[in-house]
């Protein structure tokens, strides 16, 4: 069987073997689904995914997760919208449903949360209300009533959440479910009743199970061994099980980032597919690469794969694989679509700004191909830092229609993509023997290679499109009059806020590109992103030692965004490296560094031979244009290409 044939789930049939599953968007008005959620899920569709299931809804009022979270008894009007916008394709569109639990928030309801058990979340430490009979009794009505809801609506059916982020899984684990009543000497129970009131509600309509099938915590968890058992309860009154893992122990394990091998959930698949009875599985980690998603599907690992990074990233994903076109790679960063924080960020993904806002700017053309054409467009803000690093000398001849790009970073390539794109004649020039700017560097960094593949696909894109890029000369003032010019010049090294009398200072690009230095190194991060992080986990693994300063509490504060804070820290103590915190780095001397204690003001001495620095860089603004990415400020990858995608839609 091949990704892009179709696939029966029950009575319906899918187009193809590629899912697009329930995440978090912040798309939604209030707690309904909302018109910017019907463009985000049409794009998809047009795009070939085979099944498609909406953000996650609350089937109780009692759970309000976080503060865009739909509301089952509030999404009819949406659902029916995501509905027609999607039956042109073909696509089986299904309404996500849950409850969180224990694991969901009070700040939002203003009520208890409720839960198997009075066991405190391991995350927000509140201690939950045991259910009851008449409660659970209305939980169960409640999963029914929305299953209705999504049939009145036009949907397919549903797909009923028992993974990471759910009551349906406490009640499943030993870790949440303590109860000595039929619930608890019996943890499918709720799981079978819920299932077999939704199997009345949506009578011949898909439903689909999302479940965790390993909690990683094998001391009182759902193991491996465990969930085959639930699975044989199950299997019968569901059309299809989606296999997860993760619980409140592990949040980042169901949806890592780059650092975790794609795939990761295969082995786990491949046990439950058995115990599934034939009933389709679907493979769901990280799963982003089509070969990838294939391979799985000739080794009997699943019948579906759930790709839902990668369809953020190139939407028009299925259609390219049936095409034989380039794929948009997903890098897996996590630093755009991973939305559950308090800042309520929409969903988007730093290679392609234009996910989650497909209502904003339809005229823009992203991308085109002899088999696929494709009308999207976006505005945004986002977390890699970024950019070109210069430019090279310009040619002569060059027509009025001609556009010159000076920097062949992110920026300046997604800018001549998108001008060529809309049939003008492009120039990039780079003053580096290769383009990619700041992404490259970012590639060097321990665990981060996945990023690369955002500029080789540009650079591929660029030339395919007939941009003439020149390698390994720069361009001066002389060489910009007289032309519409995009300037994505890069960064240069910034201050340093620190005293030097004595001692070896890098910046972090230098750091990469030279030798490892001698000596004990000391790596200051003032940011608390990526870089420094993954600074001093390279160089402890060249066996280097290597201690890091932040001024925060705990290193690589903004990591907490990407998922990938714990992991970090874990990381960076099994390397060796040694800790700094509430620290700021005030001196570097010959054979020492003095940090301050940014509580009590105390200093102290720590030996270092080398400093490396991951501040922030600054502009480098030698050339007029219309400048975009590192050469306006610090940016983002994400920030540069959308800067580059709007400049090249600004100009005449």
């Amino acid at each position: 069987m091949r990704l892009v044939d179709p696939v029966l789930l029950g009575r319906s049939t899918a187009p193809s073997r590629v899912l697009f599953g329930p995440h978090e968007t912040n798309l939604g008005r209030d707690r309904d689904i909302s018109d910017r959620h019907v463009g985000y899920y049409a794009a998809r569709a047009a795009g070939g995914a085979g099944v498609l299931v909406t953000e996650i809804a609350s089937a109780h009022d009692s759970d309000w997760p976080y503060e865009r979270a739909p509301l089952a008894s509030r999404c009819g009007p949406g659902w029916a919208a995501v509905a027609e916008a999607c039956r042109p394709h073909g696509t089986v569109v299904l309404a996500g449903l849950g409850h969180s639990g224990s694991q969901g928030s009070s700040a939002f309801s203003q009520s208890v949360l409720w839960a198997p058990s009075r066991v405190p979340d391991v995350a927000s430490r509140e201690m939950p209300v045991e259910l009851e009979q008449a409660e659970i009794d209305a939980l169960v009505a409640s999963f029914a009533s929305a299953a209705r809801e999504a049939m009145r609506s036009g949907l397919h059916g549903v797909e009923l959440n028992a993974g990471q982020f759910s009551l349906l899984r406490q009640f499943l684990s030993g870790l949440t479910n303590q109860r000595t009543d039929d619930y608890g000497t019996d943890r499918t129970r709720l799981l079978r009743e819920v299932l077999a009131a939704v199997r009345e509600s949506v009578g011949e309509g898909v439903v689909g199970l999302r479940l965790s099938c390993d909690e990683l915590a094998p001391w009182a968890g759902i193991t491996p061994e465990a969930a085959v058992g639930v699975v044989e309860s199950v299997r019968d009154a569901v059309d299809y099980l989606a296999v997860v893992r993760g619980s409140a122990m592990g949040t980042s394990a169901t949806r890592p980032d780059l650092h975790t091998e794609p795939g990761f959930n295969i082995d786990l698949c491949t046990g439950i597919r058995v115990a599934a009875g034939g009933t389709p599985v679907v493979l769901q980690g990280s799963v982003v690469d089509p070969e990838q998603a294939q391979r799985a599907l000739d080794d009997g690992v699943a019948d579906l794969v759930e790709m839902t990074r990668a369809q953020i990233a190139d939407p028009d994903l299925v259609t390219e694989v049936r095409a034989g076109a380039t794929v948009r790679p997903c890098v897996l960063c996590n630093q755009k679509c991973n939305v559950r924080d308090n800042r309520n960020p929409i969903v988007t993904c730093i290679v392609n700004p234009s996910a989650g806002h497909e209502t904003d700017d339809p005229q823009t053309p992203t991308k085109t191909h002899p088999q696929i054409s494709t009308e999207v467009g976006g505005l945004i803000s986002s977390e890699i830092r970024c950019g070109g690093t210069g430019g090279g000398r310009v040619g002569s001849g060059v027509g009025r229609e001609s556009v010159l790009v000076v920097g062949g970073g992110p920026a300046g390539l997604e800018a001549a993509r998108v001008l060529a794109l809309r049939g003008r004649s492009v120039e990039v020039v780079e003053r580096e023997d290769r383009v990619g700017g700041m992404v490259r560097v970012a590639a060097e960094v321990a665990g981060r290679g996945r990023v690369a593949r955002l500029v080789e696909w540009l650079e591929a894109e660029v030339r395919r499109l007939g941009v003439r890029v020149r390698l390994g000369v720069e361009a001066g003032p002389e060489d910009v009059t007289g032309r519409e010019v995009v300037v994505a010049t890069g960064s240069v090294p910034g201050p340093w806020g620190f005293k030097v009398d004595g001692g070896v200072v890098l910046d972090v690009v230098e750091a990469l590109s030279g030798e490892t230095p001698e000596g004990p190194v000391v790596v200051h991060d003032p940011v608390g992103d990526f870089v420094g992080v993954g600074v001093a986990e390279l160089l402890a693994g060249r066996g280097v030692e290597t201690a890091i300063v932040t001024q925060d509490q705990v290193v690589g504060t903004q990591l907490a965004l990407t998922g990938d804070l714990a992991d970090a820290n874990a990381r960076l103590q099994w390397a060796g490296v040694s800790l700094e915190k509430r620290s700021r780095l005030r001196e570097v001397r010959a054979d020492h560094v003095v940090l301050e204690d940014v509580h009590t003001a105390e200093t102290r001495q720590r030996p270092a031979a080398t400093v490396v620095h991951c501040g922030h860089r600054l502009p480098d603004q030698r050339l007029d244009g219309v400048r975009i990415g590192d050469c306006v400020a610090p940016r983002t990858v994400h920030e540069a290409i959308l800067e580059g995608r709007r400049a090249a839609g600004g100009l005449r």
